[in-house]
């Protein structure tokens, strides 16, 4: 069981996606942390929960819960989760 980041609802972990963050660096130097999909759960580091719905990654994103469940500071990019989680929506 797992309980996702933005509803805190728990599910089993077949239902959720996991979430990894990922540093890298911006053009200026300024250190980014980027929020990205790991949905064969292979990625290393510490990951967090989510359901694969724009519901809850608003939800987390309004309460700021991908900075304390990932452990990480700074600005947060979710780009590529908000891109994943539209073209799931779009393909099923």
């Amino acid at each position: 069981m797992r309980t996702c980041i933005g509803c805190r609802k728990r599910e089993l972990a077949a239902d959720l996606l996991r979430i990894v963050a990922q540093e890298r660096e911006s053009g200026d130097g300024a250190r980014i942390v980027a929020i990205v999909p790991d949905p064969w759960r292979r990625l290393p580091g510490r990951g967090a929960w989510l359901h694969p719905f724009s519901a809850c990654l608003s939800t987390a994103e309004r309460r700021r819960a991908f900075g304390r469940a990932l452990r990480v500071s700074g600005h947060l990019d979710i780009s590529a989760l908000e891109r994943y989680l539209e073209n799931r929506h779009e393909h099923s």
